[in-house]
């Protein structure tokens, strides 16, 4: 479970300062700058700290659905052949 909680915080901190970067960027593109490209710039710092999120989020539920996967029951070669019977 800790393993999870880091990387969600992780995920969570990294896009949030991206994130807000992206939109410093962008306002400062669309209201000071002459230039269009620093607009641009900060559209796409927007798109990557969303995309770093749902990555994020991803291979923590990629994780967690290994996890269940492999906690079920084992069963052992003779009781499996009395199913099968």
């Amino acid at each position: 479970m800790g393993s999870k909680v880091n990387m969600l915080n992780a995920t969570k901190y990294v896009g949030g300062a991206v994130f807000l970067l992206g939109i410093a960027i962008f306002l400062y593109g669309f209201f000071v700058s002459d230039y269009s490209a620093v607009t641009g710039i900060g559209i796409g710092t927007i798109m990557g700290s969303v995309f770093i999120f749902l990555m994020g989020m991803f291979f923590i539920a990629t994780e967690e659905m290994l996890e269940k996967r492999y906690k079920g029951i084992k069963l052992s070669p003779i009781n499996n052949r009395k199913l099968t019977e």
